[in-house]
């Protein structure tokens, strides 16, 4: 035959199929990971977002174009924190401290990711009820604060009407 035998051809196909396990469609061009997937690749300090991402597409045989991805510091909070293009990932990753399951860095699709705030975060874990209750607490809190504005503001404005009324009934200049 043209292209060798049977079982070569159904190993090349195969091959082309599945890069370490993860499925590549030829038709549609697109290659998609399994989530959490984790490769090494050797960059350094002075390596900038953009040129660390073109290397993970690279590694990964993603044809797609590197505007569709970004890289994003992930921590186990649940904080999502994307990488900026004038950023160096593995200076910001150093940064997060030597245990490897604090933060990693992830490559993403852009759309598919809505970065997740240190605030925000910290509440993730917690059950439904518990975030009820810090609902209600600072609803409590908030009316609290709007009953003392609202007071202070009323007596401003008695204060105001006071001095109003005793201007004009002081004597006229003419």
């Amino acid at each position: 035959g043209s292209g060798g035998s049977g079982g070569e051809q159904r190993r090349l196909w195969w091959h082309r199929f599945s890069i370490s396990s993860h499925f590549y469609s030829h038709k549609t061009s697109v290659f998609t990971p399994a989530y959490g997937s984790v490769t090494n690749v050797r960059i350094n300090s002075t390596m900038s977002t953009p040129q660390v991402l073109k290397l993970l597409l690279n590694k990964f045989k993603i044809e797609n174009s590197a505007e569709e991805f970004a890289l994003y510091m992930v921590h186990t909070s649940g904080e999502k924190q994307k990488l900026r293009g004038s950023d160096f990932p593995l200076l910001a990753r150093i940064l997060q401290g030597p245990c490897e399951q604090v933060s990693k860095v992830f490559l993403m699709e852009k759309d598919q990711v809505e970065e997740v705030t240190y605030d925000v975060a910290q509440y993730i874990k917690f059950e439904m009820p518990i975030l009820r209750s810090f609902i209600q607490k600072l609803e409590e809190e908030e009316d609290r604060e709007v009953k003392k504005l609202k007071h202070k503001y009323s007596i401003l404005r008695l204060m105001i009407e006071q001095r109003l009324e005793e201007i004009s009934e002081g004597p006229t200049a003419m």
